[in-house]
């Protein structure tokens, strides 16, 4: 059987273009998390349209994505009082005079899948974000998402809704 035959060395150092594509692929990964903040909102007509002026404090929670309960927290203005702490998810709770509300975090995305799968059961709004939602009532979840981002998601009790409700 014959053998392939090795490549010769050219000496040469990896292209430009090589170089130039990292470049920019490491430049889009660096810029990915700041873009993230942007939201779609429907208007009255209900077409979708961008929001031309992402929340800093938003922007702020993708960037240290996946955040830690007591950050979100303090983008909501409360300080959790942790309740769970497990290698799956932390989970603290909040108690404010507008609202109590939960907020967990996952390590890992597949951690948050399973747990929103397992909360379809029940009919509940989120708010949803990179690896972090906070469970609360939708009047809540709409007052927090300025400050924090993420997606509003409503379980309809049979399991996800096929779309993210408006908000």
């Amino acid at each position: 059987m014959p053998q392939p035959q090795p490549r010769p060395r050219t000496g040469r150092t990896p292209s430009a273009a090589r170089l130039v594509r990292g470049a920019a692929v490491g430049a889009g990964l660096a810029v990915l998390p700041l873009s993230a903040g942007c939201s779609v909102e429907d208007d009255a007509a209900g077409r979708n349209k961008a929001s031309r002026t992402p929340a800093i404090s938003a922007v702020s929670a993708q960037v240290v994505a996946p955040a830690k309960v007591e950050v979100i927290a303090g983008l909501t203005n409360c300080e959790a009082e942790i309740r769970v702490e497990a290698d799956e998810l932390r989970q603290g709770i909040c108690h404010t005079a507008k609202a109590d509300y939960l907020i967990t975090t996952f390590p890992e995305e597949r951690f948050q899948q399973t747990w929103l799968d397992s909360a379809g059961m029940y009919q509940a709004d989120f708010l949803v974000g990179l690896r972090w939602v906070i469970s609360a009532d939708v009047k809540s979840l709409k007052r927090f998402r300025p400050q924090v981002g993420g997606t509003i998601v409503h379980m309809s009790g049979m399991g996800p809704s096929s779309a993210p409700s408006p908000s």
